[in-house]
């Protein structure tokens, strides 16, 4: 088991690695947006590694929290590039803040 969780911490390393990355050199918004929420579930994935390395479940509940938090993030984010044409701001659509598109 010992083994097993070393491994998984080598493996959620590098793919935080690659995820930071992406988040640096990524060439739009939503790509650094996506990168960001990876980043947040390979953090959640360390949480739960340590919880089964520890042997404290506690570590569950942040785990748990944080996996909502960057699940609405998420959603929030996908909502705004909805609402925001792709290369034109509020202003320049016409819109007052109380209209809708």
């Amino acid at each position: 088991m010992d083994f097993a969780t070393h491994f998984a911490f080598v493996g959620l390393l590098a793919s935080l690695a690659l995820a930071f990355i992406r988040l640096c050199k990524g060439p739009s918004l939503a790509d650094r947006v996506i990168a960001l929420d990876l980043i947040a579930f390979i953090t959640i994935g360390f949480i739960g590694v340590f919880t089964i390395y520890s042997n404290a479940t506690a570590f569950m509940d942040i785990a748990i929290t944080l996996a909502l938090v960057a699940f609405l993030s998420t959603i929030a984010f996908a909502r705004f590039m909805m609402r925001v044409p792709l290369g034109q701001s509020r202003a320049d659509s016409g819109l007052s803040s109380g209209e809708k598109s």
